[in-house]
């Protein structure tokens, strides 16, 4: 089946081809009817493929009758059969190629024949195939990080010791200077509110939301991640939190944007809206964590950090606002988001850490030492950043080149700092559309 996969590949790279065309070919009806079938069975197969897996399904709120019923029995012979659907679905794409297609059908072709492609990946692991860190990430996420020598990460250590004060190892030092910056537990919801406020009516300038969009916050423990958003649907989200570990003023903003507004929030309604509601498809009904749709998901809600905050407009926010609501001293607002840009250009250091540890190069404690020394995290930060790999794998990718690629494409396509409201146009256009790693990175 290796040659069927390629040919399908291929095949939506030719359909994306035809995209911008002067003369663009008008929709097929018939093709509309017969990828609105093949996007049921599709979400019928996801929603079967999450009994294997609890963290599998992030989100769904298509029709109650379509989740498994009762006599499912989620063991290896499921699994063929799943294995079986898939192969099914992704023959019957090869059809679609005969047929005109609009800039929007194209990328629905493209989304949907990745997405599955991810599923006969996710259905090899859970039958206990083994991949390695690369190919796992780029037949998951569509992508692939690029790797990065020590060498890299020993300069920007070095700038860094040149930098903070005291003595000692950078890493000891950093924690030292952040403790000033933390947030006292009791003064959490009011900092984390304001936050989430301020991103909303930013996010509001330049998208129309819907008037019923609304979101809770909780605060939680014991859960590996720092953030997290639950879409339940009707423009409707659960943002949690998590309080395991001291939260320090610049996480504030980061989860707010990223969790809320313009990340997964507005990314998850926008679907919901725009796709699901008045198109009529799908697919975009349900979302399976551990496939192409989370690069663009996590790497748009990194964005859009910067995009609520341009320039110097954050320090700004968070010393008139955030600094006071905390009750923290901000003298020193301006040298910790200096040493925080400094600190942020070893994030792909993480990736490293992942790959080596899962490709099994690396102990844990090896790759918790090496988090420690080139992520400047404390051990405890360390092994709950393991937690993590442990159970999400090759998702950390997500993150940084997600990022990576939304902001390259961005700007690409004359979304520059300069021209603001384009580039919130185009990041629209991003949250609004089926898209896929490869074709931003081609298009």
């Amino acid at each position: 089946m290796k040659i069927k996969y390629l040919y399908l590949l291929l095949l939506s790279v030719i359909l994306l081809s035809s995209c911008g065309e002067k003369n663009v070919k008008q929709p097929s009806r018939e093709l509309d009817t017969k990828m609105n079938q093949l996007a049921e069975q599709y979400v019928k197969l996801i929603l079967k493929l999450g009994q294997f897996d609890p963290d599998y399904v992030d989100a769904y709120y298509g029709p109650e009758e379509w989740k498994p019923g009762s006599t499912f029995s989620a063991d290896s012979t499921a699994l063929k059969h799943l294995d079986a659907e898939t192969d099914a679905l992704l023959d019957s794409m090869e059809a679609f190629g005969k047929y005109d297609a609009d800039e929007m059908q194209s990328l629905r072709f493209r989304f949907l024949a990745k997405e599955l492609l991810a599923v006969k990946t996710k259905i090899y692991m859970l039958e206990g195939g083994k991949l390695s860190f690369d190919q796992e990430s780029k037949a998951l996420y569509d992508a692939e990080a690029p790797h990065i020598t020590e060498d890299y990460f020993q300069k920007i250590l070095n700038e860094l010791d040149k930098f903070l004060p005291g003595r000692g190892n950078v890493t000891d030092r950093l924690e030292s200077f952040r403790k000033q910056f933390i947030i006292p537990k009791d003064k959490l919801d009011k900092v984390f509110t304001a936050a989430i406020t301020e991103c909303r009516n930013r996010t509001l300038d330049h998208i129309k939301l819907p008037p019923n969009e609304n979101f809770r916050v909780e605060y939680v423990n014991d859960k590996p991640w720092s953030g997290y958003n639950w879409y339940k649907g009707n423009s409707y989200s659960v943002i949690q939190v998590n309080t395991d570990l001291p939260v320090y003023i610049d996480r504030a903003v980061d989860l707010a944007a990223h969790e809320g507004y313009p990340g997964h929030h507005v990314y998850n309604l926008l679907l919901e809206k725009n796709l699901v509601r008045q198109r009529g498809w799908v697919e975009f009904s349900v979302y399976p964590l551990f496939s192409p749709q989370s690069l663009i998901a996590e790497g748009t809600a990194n964005f859009g950090i910067e995009m609520s905050f341009p320039g110097d407009s954050r320090i700004k926010f968070e010393k008139e606002v955030l600094f006071p609501a905390a009750g923290l001293d901000s003298s020193q607002a301006d040298e910790y988001y200096h040493v925080l840009k400094l600190v942020d250009t070893l994030n792909y250091a993480g990736n490293e850490a992942a790959r080596n540890y899962l490709d099994s190069i690396w102990t844990k404690t090896e790759a918790v030492n090496w988090m420690q020394k080139y992520e400047l995290m404390s051990k405890d930060r360390a092994e709950k950043r393991i937690s993590f790999i442990d159970k999400y794998r090759s998702y950390v990718i997500n993150y940084n080149l997600g990022k990576d690629i939304v902001k390259e494409y961005v700007e690409r396509k004359g979304g520059t700092v300069d021209n603001i409201s384009k580039r919130w146009e185009i990041f629209e256009y991003l949250l609004s559309t089926p898209q896929t790693p490869s074709g931003l990175q081609q298009r």
